[in-house]
């Protein structure tokens, strides 16, 4: 009788718990036995993908929308049913498409998970599942992309209640910043009106997710600051650090359909008018782990060994294999986001599928 099946992981990096491209996965399947079993077979499967689901109330009719993408599924058998027959040749493999970040949210998901599966005759097959938290390490050495400078200007006429003109100029010295990073904005601001002005910095997400040709977007306001009054008739140059959460999530641009943007919005908050904005992509990138080695480009699954607690003889020990078999990605083509009113997605900079150039309907 199987008292408990149950696979765990061995964690590449104990301070952060995350894997990353070039780390190796290793872990073990525990079986507890209470009297002899003859299982047909014993299996771990690794694999990732990400999903999206929501539903829409159109009148009466309720519209679901679903779409996945599954990048890999590698399947290691520690013990084969008899009626299966060739044999199995496992060693290292290699990453072939670079996936994206671990994201959850109510709307979709991209998950990376190890599953054990025991099956046996007459009986129900038993799994247990665990999750692995994978995270893409870009840095700025590699994408020159992210170190260019950033500058916006915008100029405003006040109307009604207000009279004159304000103006920024804005910069930022690059796109990309690392989680814990501080942004570092320089802002040139000019008061030719009759009111006090106040310069307000708010980092905010955009979560896009995509399916069946539609868009639901979640915008969410993460980090703000609020700067000094200007009085009126002045120009004052204004530099103000914003502080990147460490726990901040990372930036997704390489997942047809889930994507995670970060914006910087600079307003000048203008009593009874409209306040004029200027809106700049930045890039939230992982914070470097000593124990990576940025120059790997390959991930390994090895060693995943069965043991049990109870007795030694009611304990498998299958040989420790690893795999290589290539990762592969299966998504089904999925349009792009049409543009919005903020600026790019930056989807360039990451590795991309080659249907990303048709337009989705916005939602």
């Amino acid at each position: 009788m199987l008292l408990n099946l149950k696979i765990t992981y061995n964690p590449a990096n104990n301070e952060t718990n995350t894997f990353t491209v070039g780390d190796t996965v290793t872990g073990q399947v525990e079986l507890e036995l209470h009297k002899q079993c003859e299982p047909q077979s014993l299996s771990i499967k690794f694999k990732g993908k990400a999903e999206v689901l929501w539903t829409e109330r159109h009148g009466k009719t309720t519209v679901v929308y679903h779409a996945k993408n599954k990048y890999f599924s590698i399947k290691h058998h520690f013990i084969k049913d008899k009626d299966k027959t060739g044999k199995e040749r496992l060693s290292n493999f290699s990453m072939s498409v670079r996936t994206p970040s671990s994201f959850h949210a109510d709307t979709g998901k991209i998950v990376y998970l190890l599953e054990a599966k025991l099956s046996r005759s007459m009986r129900i097959p038993k799994k247990d599942t665990t999750k692995l938290n994978y995270v893409t390490q870009d840095v700025m050495d590699h994408n020159p992309e992210l170190k260019e400078p950033q500058h916006e200007t915008k100029d405003k006429k006040l109307k009604l209640f207000n009279s004159g003109t304000v103006s920024m100029d804005v910069d930022l010295e690059k796109l990309g910043f690392y989680q814990g990073e501080s942004i570092k904005v320089l802002a040139d601001i000019q008061n030719n009106s009759t009111r006090d002005i106040k310069p307000k910095f708010c980092v905010y997400s955009k979560h896009s997710f995509f399916a069946n040709g539609k868009r639901r977007l979640h915008t969410k306001d993460l980090v703000k600051e609020v700067g000094a009054p200007i009085p009126p008739s002045s120009r004052q140059k204004v530099t103000q650090l914003i502080n990147i959460p460490p726990d901040m999530e990372p930036s997704i641009h390489n997942c047809d359909i889930i994507k995670v943007e970060h914006r910087l919005r600079i307003l000048l908050d203008i009593t009874c008018s409209s306040n004029p904005e200027i809106k700049l992509p930045i890039v939230v990138l992982p914070e470097q782990n000593s124990h990576t080695d940025m120059n790997k480009h390959s991930a390994k699954l090895k060693g995943f060994e069965a043991s049990a607690q109870p007795s030694p003889q009611n304990i498998y020990h299958p040989p420790v294999q690893a795999l290589d078999q290539p990762i592969q990605s299966s998504a089904q083509p999925q349009p792009a986001a049409a543009a919005d009113s903020d600026p790019p997605s930056y989807g360039s900079l990451y590795p991309s599928y080659p249907h990303t150039d048709q337009n989705w309907s916005q939602f």
